[in-house]
């Protein structure tokens, strides 16, 4: 990319924030307290981004939900870059609002201004869709001096062009996770997800020579410990993992020891590929978080999900978990097929599929989505999705009773995040979990402090103090090896018991 030097003889001071992060299911807000870290994960987009910019430029990051943001740092800036999702679009409109007031210069992008740029009018200059593709186009504006107020592209970017992110300008002590890109889009096309609105349907892929280059990079930062593949359906090419990129990654981690231990997205088809969960787990991968929605059947039809029909879905989930694989759940309420049994249906699957980390959210329908366009077909629509399904809200009229829907999911939380049943999948899932790759132990003061935190606030003053000593013990004298796995789902449960029990 050409180096934009100056723009009107003066260097430029490009200042990058992400948005805080309402309290959610994934911001483990209340866990990130036990090991003394602001955020899970840095704001990978706007390290990406970073990159792009010529290098003679000034750079300066802030993470809303590490850092608070001073009104000298907007002043300090030539230009407030803004990347946010939709479920952070309450702070990014409070970032807008200081930056107007001071008079610097705003350019956004990312998932909430792609999808909803006719809100943002007041925006200096949106950046839409993928930045490969719009972002040096507003260079090559901006150094002409012709900048437009918006840039689109209905063209699919090549991410074997996306440059290595920046993790120089961001602090990585603040995080308990790193983040990694392998490939945007998914093949299949549930109607309430946006995913292919925004990535489509084919699956695009990074080489594995820059897959090596990012764990690299994250390496030689000092980095040890989890690194999270933020695909949203990582198995979307699965002759490509199987053939390049697991063996690249699996010699790789080898090399250097198993310095990191992954994790990603994927869809429940990967049970049906033993081979691809041996790969997984040998290249160091330890969970999986799955879009399992419902277990009925009718409501899968409903929203355009075949890979999760004609299957006995706990099978399924057990069998990803026998071959070393911790299974995560995302889960959904509100579908039009749900019949009332649906909450006491759905807390049962829960605990006996033994997932500890079950994440039940509302039916919402994002914009673009095949959802939102059939409910506005049908009149029921009612404002934009916050991107929060987890705030009590839904954003259009469902065919169950309102009280009804929001009392069941109520209902759920409670059930599933009580102590009780909490502690129980937990024991269900441990008793049966045998990872396959042994982990390099890191000594991370951290971690330890965690394990002592823990003891005082779950197992001295805690409400679940009982179980939660029936667990350590149990952990610690009959499955050793997964002791600080016990310790972590400790402290997600306290977390997750906390949102849920916020939601009264």
């Amino acid at each position: 990319m050409k180096s934009i030097q100056h723009l009107e003889g003066k260097w430029m001071n490009i200042l990058l924030v992400y948005p805080m992060y309402p309290d959610t299911f994934w911001s483990f807000k209340h866990a990130l307290k036990f090991v003394s870290k602001k955020a899970s994960f840095p704001p990978l987009g706007l390290l990406t981004v970073a990159a792009m910019l010529p290098e003679d430029w000034n750079k300066k990051l802030i993470d809303m939900n590490a850092n608070s943001l001073e009104d000298k740092d907007i002043l300090w800036a030539d230009y407030v870059f803004i990347s946010a999702m939709s479920v952070q679009s309450k702070s990014a409109n409070e970032v807008i609002t200081r930056c107007k007031k001071l008079n610097t210069m705003i350019v956004a992008g990312g998932p909430l201004f792609t999808s909803s740029y006719e809100n943002y009018e007041d925006v200096d200059h949106l950046v839409l869709n993928e930045a490969e593709i719009t972002f040096p186009q507003f260079l090559s504006d901006l150094e002409k001096g012709i900048p437009k107020h918006k840039y689109t592209s209905n063209e699919w970017a090549d991410i074997t062009t996306t440059p290595l992110p920046r993790w120089d300008i961001v602090p990585i002590k603040n995080y308990t996770s790193m983040n990694l890109q392998y490939s945007r889009g998914c093949p299949f096309d549930c109607d309430f997800c946006d995913i292919t609105v925004l990535y489509g349907r084919k699956p695009r892929t990074k080489t594995k020579e820059q897959v090596i280059d990012e764990l690299d990079t994250l390496f030689f930062t000092g980095w040890r410990g989890p690194v999270f593949f933020v695909d949203d359906n990582f198995i979307g090419n699965k002759a490509k993992l199987k053939r390049e990129i697991l063996p690249a990654i699996t010699e790789w981690m080898e090399k250097r020891k198993n310095p990191f231990y992954l994790n990603t997205e994927v869809s429940i088809n990967l049970a049906d590929d033993e081979q691809l969960m041996q790969l997984m787990v040998k290249a160091g991968f330890e969970a999986v978080f799955v879009g399992i929605e419902t277990p009925n059947d009718e409501s899968l039809i409903e929203c355009n999900k075949p890979q999760n029909r004609n299957r006995d879905l706990i099978s399924s989930i057990k069998k990803i978990q026998h071959f070393g694989l911790e299974v995560q759940g995302g889960f959904i309420v509100g579908f039009d097929n749900d019949p009332p049994s649906i909450f006491e249906k759905l807390a049962n699957f829960i605990q006996e599929s033994g997932i500890v980390t079950a994440m039940v959210g509302l039916l919402n329908a994002p914009k673009g989505t095949k959802l939102q366009k059939r409910l506005e077909d049908e009149g029921r629509m009612l404002k934009d999705f916050t991107g929060n399904n987890t705030d009590f809200s839904i954003n259009f009229i469902p065919k169950m009773d309102s009280k009804e829907l929001l009392d069941g999911y109520q209902k759920i939380l409670n059930k599933i995040y009580s102590p009780k049943y909490f502690y129980e999948r937990v024991m269900r899932f441990m008793k049966t979990f045998e990872p396959k790759k042994k982990k390099v132990f890191h000594l991370n003061p951290n971690y330890i402090l965690a394990l002592f935190r823990s003891i005082f606030k779950l197992g001295v003053i805690g409400e679940e103090r009982i179980y939660y000593w029936k667990l350590f013990f149990w952990s610690l004298f009959r499955k050793p090896q997964l002791f600080s796995l016990a310790i972590l789902f400790t402290i997600y449960g306290f977390h997750f018991k906390k949102i849920s029990g916020g939601l009264n």
